[in-house]
């Protein structure tokens, strides 16, 4: 019993991954953005108020050295009277503070601009106010029960030396607040995004994917008794194209498995007679010498007979392989003068050479051989001794053609097609062989992008012809019914 072997990698789903990935690239990068605008937004309300706090403290400087008194009109140079003239003019906006501290002999004092009540009380705390004041920097940021307080700090210069020390400050909660609500409703944004890639993603890659299970589940199907089935081929992406390959691979492997069949279905069917023959004689042998001998000759023409069953089998079995034949260039005047004295030891026929071709072609010589030899022999088995059989050949318009031509009993139009079958006898007199032989001579056409064509009428005599490009790659044309003009007769 056969384990099958352990398999790394992971089982998730081939549409899960692809999904996951795109949410989780998604994710990242909405993640940085999310992150990249609360920090624009946080920088660009800080800097706001920043500014805010520096033009307040400018507007106070400004006043603070031209500053007259509402009704005397002197100069005002006293710190509580400066403060709260200044203030008394100041309307700040929600969430802001102004106030205006100096030193006393019994301790720090202040007047205070704003219009939030809740904002007043917490700046009324003296632990504030002192740990503002006593801030060796301009600027800072205090925690309070309202929030972080953003404040500058303004020395005031007056008279008798006293400490004096403007100060504006800004509550950010809100600022920071309206930030963080930009930001929710962009994170909102975000997840709606991502649940919608989630359910496009999903949609998408199982489209995509669809063909793929497809080649799946048709793999999984498929075996060696039933290789037809095939999967539609729509569209031009990289999908498609597996599609088509794997329909490609489909093919071949039902060729394979044909061929396969068909030489094992032969073999049965041609080797049968043969072998029932000789053990039937061999079971029945005496004691005979004279018997003995006869049983033995017999035997061996059979057995003789079975070997050339087989090698013309396994020809025909190798005829799909794409190295069946090796063209190369050859001289078709050599080539065809080399088939006329090979056939005429065939038998005591009237061999006649009428046509020799000129030019070079670029076939595979004894392959071509072997098919002008099969027809020749063909030809004999349908004559009588002395009989007249023409061979030629023509070289025309980048086509080839090879023929032989003889005076016997013709071919029924009706059997044309069915002579090139394999183990096909045709209904006249002749018959003898296996019925391999114009099967052969058929493959080795279509090897080499040809095909066999039949000139013949019943009672007249037969004329086969090899028709192929002279070169690969160039194009034979449509076939069309043979006439006397066509092949020689």
């Amino acid at each position: 019993m056969t384990t099958e072997p352990r398999r790394s990698g992971t089982r998730v789903p081939a549409r899960a991954q692809i999904m996951g990935w795109m949410l989780l690239v998604l994710v990242v990068v909405l993640t940085g953005i999310v992150l990249l605008v609360w920090r624009f937004l946080h920088n660009d309300a800080m800097n706001k108020v920043t500014a805010s706090l520096e033009q307040e403290g400018g507007e106070f400087v400004n006043f603070a050295q031209v500053g007259r008194h509402p009704v005397t009109g002197a100069l005002i140079a006293e710190p509580g009277a400066l403060f709260d003239t200044y203030l008394r003019q100041q309307y700040p906006d929600s969430w802001e503070v102004m106030i205006g501290a100096w030193e006393t002999p019994t301790g720090l004092k202040w007047h205070m601009q704003s219009q939030d009540k809740e904002i007043r009380e917490v700046v009324h705390d003296p632990r504030l106010l002192d740990r503002i004041v006593a801030d060796p920097n301009g600027h800072g940021t205090a925690q309070t029960a309202s929030g972080p307080l953003r404040w500058i700090k303004i020395q005031a210069h007056t008279d008798g030396g006293q400490q004096a020390w403007f100060i504006t400050g800004h509550f950010t909660s809100a600022d920071v607040a309206e930030v963080h609500g930009v930001v929710r409703i962009l994170v909102l944004v975000s997840a709606f995004g991502v649940l919608l890639a989630a359910a496009s993603s999903w949609v998408v890659a199982g489209a995509i994917l669809a063909p793929v299970r497809t080649v799946r589940q048709a793999a999984a199907e498929i075996s060696e008794h039933d290789l037809t089935r095939r999967i539609p081929v729509e569209g031009r992406d990289d999908i498609a194209a597996l599609a088509y390959q794997f329909n490609a691979m489909l093919d071949r492997l039902e060729s394979a498995f044909s061929t396969q069949r068909q030489f094992v279905d032969d073999a049965s069917h041609e080797l049968r007679t043969p072998i029932t023959i000789v053990r039937g004689h061999l079971e029945l042998l005496g004691d005979d010498p004279d018997e003995r001998d006869e049983v033995v000759r017999l035997c061996t023409d059979e057995l003789d007979r079975m070997t050339r069953i087989v090698e013309d089998l396994l020809m025909l079995a190798k005829a799909d392989r794409p190295d069946f034949v090796h063209p190369a260039e050859v001289s078709l005047a050599e080539l065809t003068s080399d088939i006329d004295a090979k056939v005429r030891s065939i038998a005591d026929r009237r061999w006649v050479l009428e046509s020799i071709g000129e030019g070079d072609v670029v076939v595979d010589a004894q392959r071509l051989t072997q098919a002008v030899v099969q027809l020749a022999q063909n030809a004999v088995q349908h004559t009588e001794d002395g009989a007249e059989i023409r061979i030629g050949s023509t070289l025309s318009l980048g086509r080839l053609t090879l023929w032989v031509t003889d005076r016997g009993p013709g071919v029924d139009p009706a059997e044309v097609e069915q002579i090139f079958a394999r183990f096909a006898h045709g209904s006249g007199p002749g018959r003898g062989g296996a019925g391999l032989g114009l099967a052969i001579v058929a493959a080795i056409a279509e090897a080499h992008h040809g095909r066999v064509r039949v000139l013949s009428e019943p009672g007249a005599g037969a004329t086969f012809g090899l028709d192929l490009p002279a070169r690969p790659g160039a194009a034979l044309g449509p076939a069309a019914p043979a006439t006397a003009e066509e092949v020689p007769a």
